[in-house]
């Protein structure tokens, strides 16, 4: 049920009418109390056995503000709530009891078409020198400026410490205390909205982080043995009251806080069969039961074209990714070494059709990978050229602007912002921010040692790094400076190399937003086209809704192409050199779309 901005949930602690119900999953358990705080007074109450593993009580004692936690058939530890709402001393400490409908939301949003998504990635820790979501808002002026139209925050589930992506998130429905409360969290929200910005959230139902999660000891069904992610044991999808709680969990950011919609993290480490029922059964949830329109987006290495046609709304494009990426760089290393023998082909294909890899065999997985999807909207793929695992994965978290020629960077910019498909930008890239992203956590002693040595010891096959002292030079992730190096240096915006690149994106952002977005509801993988000219040329063409067509013409290399077309007929719309093309012949890095 949902009521008003508060979502109702089967589990946790809500506010009712006798006072606070604390309901608890502890199948393994045989007796559960709760231990409260109010007002400096202590007390426990022991919950009550209801059926199937359930315990529940209610405590008129207790109010918004309350503090709690449990223990369980005796036990000297006490456990914060899996459903806590907030967690005021981290991810030990105990929970503190909510009440959601204090929050005054103003104004009124109607939310964002889907067609105008400029997507905008940021890590709230490290998008400003403060890393809250107070100091966060100041910057909503020059999002707005850039052409931002939709924000999405890296996860902000309870971690460990005082830092971290977030991928390690232990206690799902408690926004990180390291940025603020959940009220001004809400205030971030709800100013967003009124700045004309969606906001979207990254939600990891693949795994809980290794550090402050207490499931194991009472809640072992949550899990599976039959299967491992990279990042610790693997949900249990075949588990009903699992499933249940990370569709509760989406249903509750999208309503008690208001997200347009969630970005649900590398969701091919979910294992529920070949048929995808976890998946399907929570995107079928938040469609029945959203009181709006809420926009589901996936992080799939499958490349499944089936989940982008039962709920989900679009996925991460990390084929177009890999392919620029390729071009721009020359690395070949690990996965891009399936880009490697046609990154250009690999990318038109992806600019027009979606997936770069669609059933193709993968030399770096040794297995067929994908599914086709030109049948598919082009509004189904984000497209990117930066993120923050393509950033942050790297030993150095270099950012592309350090290993890449300026110009190159400017061609495929100009080619993955004016393409139909809605681009994403990780915060910093429209100034060419020279701050690293750099891998940070902040663990308890000996699992910060171990994760150190295994951040180094991963790239112990890469060229660089085999000599071990060279591995030593790897940031240490655990390591404070690690995280204050990743904070961007606002300062730089108006610095002259910075400034200019902000021009050029906010130019390129306009000319999507006043030429390109209004005609791309509709257009597919079967309403284009694109080939390869010459060695390094590109040429992809694109029925729009009302019938004209945009057509690239690009030279993503270091040479002059021919075989390009000198006057293309029809309305340059953009241009990074002379647009005629003289001779036919395109320029290094250059790129031309017109509008006929």
């Amino acid at each position: 049920m949902l009521d008003g901005f508060r979502h109702d949930m089967p589990f946790g602690a809500q506010l009712c009418a006798g006072g606070v119900r604390f309901r608890l999953y502890a199948p393994q358990a045989t007796r559960v109390e709760v231990f409260t705080t109010t007002s400096g007074r202590d007390r426990s109450m022991p919950l009550t056995s209801v059926d199937s593993g359930w315990f529940e009580a209610v405590d008129d004692c207790a109010r918004a503000g309350t503090r709690y936690a449990f223990s369980l058939d005796g036990a000297v530890l006490r456990v914060p709530d899996p459903a806590s709402r907030f967690q005021p001393d981290g991810v030990h400490g105990p929970s503190m009891v909510v009440d959601p409908t204090l929050f005054e939301w103003t104004g009124s949003w109607n939310g964002l078409p889907w067609t105008e998504h400029v997507f905008y990635e940021l890590h709230v820790g490290t998008f400003t020198p403060e890393g809250t979501f107070a100091a966060a808002r100041t910057k909503f002026d020059h999002l707005v400026a850039l052409g931002i139209t939709a924000l999405e925050l890296m996860p902000l589930a309870e971690c460990p410490g005082e830092r971290n992506w977030g991928y390690d998130g232990v206690l799902p429905f408690a926004p990180s205390h390291n940025y603020g409360t959940p009220e001004e969290l809400k205030a971030f929200i709800s100013d967003a909205h009124a700045h004309g910005l969606a906001i979207y959230l990254d939600v990891v139902y693949n795994h809980f982080g290794p550090e402050g999660n207490y499931l194991h000891g009472y809640a072992p069904t949550f899990y599976t043995s039959r299967h491992q992610t990279p990042w610790g044991a693997a949900i249990d999808a075949d588990n009903a009251i699992a499933r249940a709680f990370f569709s509760e969990n989406a249903l509750y950011w999208t309503h008690e806080y208001r997200f347009d919609g969630l970005r649900l993290d590398a969701v091919h480490a979910i294992y529920d069969g070949p048929e995808r029922h976890f998946l399907r059964e929570l995107a079928r949830t938040v469609a029945e039961r959203s009181d709006r329109r809420i926009f589901l987006v996936l992080e799939n290495d499958r490349n499944e074209a089936a989940l982008l046609e039962a709920g989900f709304r679009a996925q991460w494009n990390d084929d177009a990714h890999h392919a620029m990426h390729v071009i721009v760089t020359g690395e070949r290393d690990g996965y891009y070494r399936d880009y490697a023998a046609d990154p250009v082909a690999l990318l038109g294909k992806a600019l027009t059709t979606g997936f770069g890899y669609q059933g193709d065999f993968s030399a770096y997985r040794t297995a067929e990978r994908g599914t086709p999807s030109e049948q598919l909207r082009l509004g189904s793929f984000v497209t990117f050229l930066q993120n923050h695992d393509q950033i942050g994965n790297r030993p150095f978290g270099d950012r592309l602007g350090a290993r890449a020629p300026s110009a190159a960077l400017r061609a495929v910019v100009a080619v993955y912002l004016l393409a139909p498909s809605p681009p994403l930008l990780f915060m910093g890239e429209e100034w060419g921010a020279s701050s690293p992203f750099l891998y940070f956590c902040d663990f308890e002693p000996e699992l910060a040692r171990a994760v150190t040595a295994g951040r180094r010891s991963e790239f112990g096959s890469f060229a660089g790094f085999a000599d071990p002292a060279a591995r030593e030079s790897i940031p240490d992730p655990s390591a404070r400076a690690t995280f204050e190096r990743s904070k961007l240096d606002w300062d730089e915006v108006a610095c002259d190399t910075h400034a200019a690149w902000l021009a050029y994106y906010r130019n390129l952002l306009a000319l999507r937003r006043a030429e390109v977005a209004p005609r791309i509801a509709g257009v597919r993988g079967t309403d284009t086209s694109s080939k390869r000219v010459g060695s390094a040329g590109l040429q992809a063409r694109f029925r729009l809704d009302d019938g004209t067509m945009l057509t690239l013409d690009a030279n993503l290399g270091a040479c002059e192409e021919s075989g390009f077309a000198a006057h293309p007929g029809g309305y340059v719309l953009f241009c990074t050199h002379d647009p005629t093309y003289p001779n036919s012949i395109a320029p290094p890095w250059s790129v031309r779309w017109t509008l006929a």
